[in-house]
């Protein structure tokens, strides 16, 4: 994917399928506490900074670079920017809060690779896209910025023989396609759309065989892969398990979102959704654990709040209060200037 967004790249290490795929597989129907470790702790900061490191040194030796950028669950990349004394920064993928906590949760695999890295990560420079009013952060130096992407969006095939009902966008990211539930949950979210007035796109990631699915509702076109911000175009609401870029990507669209969340900490960013005023959470908590966390049983649910978020137009007022306040941050470029002239890069 990156090779084809046009970009060189330098391929890492990674832990083998088979001991990823148990922990993969845990994520969904652990319970949070339990998911929380086996992801942060085991898998990002023990298996999978043991296979990067290697690649990582060589790398840095090699290239030399004045500013390392990170993801802050990739722990490889900090510790090799200790070695070499070379500023390091972290560019958020979720809520500081959920940021911050899984430095916590994987602190002692952490402090076995490198000394006193927990504290050295809280205190490294920290760029997030999130508004500041739905994500406060303990993050000493934390800057925002806004992700605006320069290219128009594109229109939309017409996959629905000219029909103009409201558009649902359905997503639950690139990550379940990777996992035995996938199936299920997308059948349970066929099921929730099947009946609703309106044009419904489903993706489902290039891990995914969409024929799999067999037939699917005359409403509704499944596609494995669709440029968001191309959807964000015309949809009127989506429809997502809570991951943070297709939540907060359409929140900086003015979208208001329903959250069905699976895993991870995306029932962390639905209550985020809620508390804005920008959507609901069709929260899922209470099932048991063990279980698929969105099976067919729970379709009308998701259908209920579909049509919540589409009769109310206060949902979409509110998303558009937090539009505003994201583009109004510095661009990714300025802050990414401002980290490098701190950093005394030429």
């Amino acid at each position: 994917m990156v090779a084809v967004a046009g970009y060189d790249f330098s391929p890492g290490g990674e832990p083998a399928e088979s001991l990823i795929a148990p922990i993969r597989e845990r994520l969904p129907i652990a319970p949070p506490r339990e998911a929380a470790v086996v992801a942060n702790r085991d898998l990002f900061a023990a298996l999978a900074t043991d296979a990067m490191l290697p690649s990582m040194r060589a790398l840095v030796e090699s290239w030399r670079p004045n500013l390392i950028i990170r993801d802050p669950s990739e722990y490889a990349s900090a510790i090799v920017a200790q070695e070499a004394a070379t500023p390091v920064a972290q560019i958020a993928i979720g809520l500081a809060e959920v940021e911050w906590n899984s430095i916590e949760i994987a602190a002692s695999a952490l402090e076995q690779r490198y000394r006193g890295l927990p504290a050295i990560l809280r205190a490294s420079p920290y760029a997030t896209r999130f508004p500041a009013s739905l994500d406060p952060s303990r993050f000493p130096s934390t800057q925002r910025y806004d992700d605006a992407v320069s290219q128009t969006p594109s229109l939309l095939p017409d996959w629905w023989n000219g029909s103009r009902h409201p558009l649902i966008y359905v997503t639950f990211g690139t990550v379940l396609g990777h996992m035995t539930i996938a199936n299920e949950v997308y059948r349970a979210a066929l099921d929730a759309v099947s009946e609703l007035e309106a044009r419904v796109l489903l993706t489902v990631g290039r891990r995914f065989d969409p024929m799999s699915l067999g037939v699917v509702p005359g409403n509704v076109h499944v596609e494995q892969w669709v440029d968001q911000n191309d959807v964000f175009r015309e949809a009127a609401v989506v429809v997502c398990h809570g991951g943070s870029g297709t939540t907060f990507g359409a929140l900086r669209a003015g979208l208001p979102v329903v959250v069905v969340p699976l895993f991870a900490d995306q029932h962390a960013n639905g209550v985020k959704v809620v508390q804005s005023g920008s959507g609901v959470v069709v929260d899922l908590h209470q099932r048991q654990f063990g279980r698929p966390p969105f099976e067919r049983s729970d379709s009308p649910r998701v259908a209920d709040a579909v049509r919540t978020v589409l009769s109310d137009s206060t949902y979409r007022q509110h998303a558009r209060v937090v539009s505003d306040e994201i583009v109004l941050a510095p661009t990714a470029g300025e802050v990414l200037r401002g980290l490098v002239d701190t950093a005394g890069a030429p």
